[in-house]
Order: structure tokens, then sequence, then C-alpha cells
């Protein structure tokens, strides 16, 4: 084989090698709108779905620290009248890992009530597709006023109906 010719399949393998991560980032990310929008429209069996049977939730509280089973339980008093919430994606990243059946992310929301917030996890390529193994939520904290949140937070824990996790 000539340089030449080594050198133009090298390219093509690394556009074709581009192209899949491209569509695999681009389904994943489908796939995570979809979660976003099943919560939004209180759709239990597509939101659930979604996660792994071992997935983890990790939520905003130090305390929300849920299994598939635990948080189902959390989330169908709500959606069962009806009740979901709205994350809307405003960036999101996705990097997937050499063997293409693990994927991690990272995406700043927006919600009504808790503002701008991260969620970040890990996704597992399953027989059904994409699914969240690990989600965490978290609200996003300005540096200018991180150290005033500390203190909040502290004197919140310091009183006697305080949930601390160590």
């Amino acid at each position: 084989m000539t340089n030449k010719l080594l050198y133009l399949t090298l390219i093509l393998i690394s556009f074709l090698s581009t192209a899949q991560e491209t569509k695999e980032e681009q389904t994943i990310s489908l796939m995570l709108e979809e979660f976003h929008h099943a919560a939004a429209e209180a759709n239990a069996q597509i939101y659930l779905n979604l996660l792994t049977e071992d997935a983890i939730f990790l939520g905003t509280d130090a305390s929300e620290r849920w299994t598939k089973k635990q948080f189902s339980a959390f989330v169908l008093p709500y959606f069962n009248q009806g009740k979901g919430w709205l994350y809307e994606t405003k960036v999101r990243n996705v990097s997937l890992f050499e063997s293409s059946s693990v994927a991690f992310f990272d995406e700043i929301l927006e919600n009504e009530n808790y503002g701008r917030c991260r969620g970040s996890g890990v996704l597992i390529k399953t027989s059904q597709g994409w699914k969240i193994s690990q989600y965490s939520l978290s609200i996003m904290v300005p540096n200018e006023v991180a150290k005033k949140v500390v203190e909040q937070i502290k004197s919140y824990e310091q009183k006697d109906n305080a949930k601390i996790i160590l």
C-alpha cells in the first residue's frame, strides 16, 4: 500500500469513526431530551424506563441518593397526579468511552423553581438503547455567593431537625 493510499484510508477511517461518534452523541442527546420531556409530561413509564435497573439518582439535597426503586417511589405520587417538572436544556456535553457502550454527560438546565441547574451522569448502551445509570442534579452556585450559601447550609445543619449525611 502506498503512503498516499494509506493516508487516505486513515482519513476515511477517522471520518467514519467521527461520524459514528457524532451519531451516538446525537442519539444520547435525544434520549436525554426524551427523559426531560417525560418528566415534564409526568409520564412515569417512559421516564423510569430510561433508567437502568441498577440506576442511582442523586438529587439536590444531600439525603437524596436513590436507587431506581427509591426514586420511583418518590416520582410516582407526583406523576400519578399529573404533576411533572420541566428542566429545559441550555447546553449539553456528551463524551463516549472508547468502547462506545459507556458515555458520560453534563448539561446546564433551566427550571422555574430551582433556576439554573446542572445535570450530569453516566449512560450505558443496552440492548434497548442508551439508558441512564447515574444521574446527578445540582444547583449551580456562583463563586461570588458560595461562602454565604455554605454559611446558610452550616447553620441549617446545626439545627436539631437537619438531615446530616456523612
